[in-house]
């Protein structure tokens, strides 16, 4: 377990959610999702990453696998916006009160409307970033929707050979 607790974690043990705590040299801090999942030794489609988009001033939290893009038009029909933009990573801190690559759906400022990608419902556990670089949280993805009142919906981009439903 992690020395030192984040604001999520210590939500996650508020709510009485079980979660398992990885760690992983971030090196120069600049990790990519997969090389995220590499480190601790997780499938890429079990690591999950959070991205933050805008329409105006409504923000809309998205958890997608780490080796996947953001179907934009997929995420504002799943906010029921008629289109989205990524939020600037410049703006990421404001916002949420967290950095990129240790941006976790858990524990932002405010609870912003949050979905997951439908193809977390498949899993066991997901792994996301507990909200801070070098550390994941793995849990249950019911448990993660419950804290964050999240939805699913499907959001990433599909490969030509991948259907929807996958």
């Amino acid at each position: 377990m992690a020395e030192h607790k984040t604001n999520a974690m210590r939500l996650l043990d508020k709510a009485g959610i079980r979660y398992r705590v990885w760690n992983y040299d971030p090196g120069d801090g600049n990790i990519h999702g997969t090389a995220v999942a590499a480190k601790i030794g997780k499938p890429p489609e079990t690591v999950f990453k959070t991205l933050v988009a805008h329409q105006g001033a409504s923000l809309f939290v998205y958890v997608i696998p780490v080796g996947s893009e953001l179907d934009l038009k997929q995420a504002a029909k799943a906010a029921g916006a008629k289109k989205i933009e990524m939020l600037p990573v410049k703006d990421l801190l404001k916002h949420t009160g967290y950095i990129r690559g240790g941006c976790s759906p858990v524990g932002m400022k405010k609870l912003y409307p949050t979905y997951i990608d439908d193809s977390a419902m498949k899993l066991e556990t997901i792994l996301v970033s507990a909200g801070k670089i070098g550390l994941q949280v793995e849990l249950e993805p019911a448990s993660l929707a419950a804290q964050v009142s999240a939805k699913y919906a499907p959001l990433a981009k599909r490969g030509a050979g991948e259907a929807a439903s996958n």
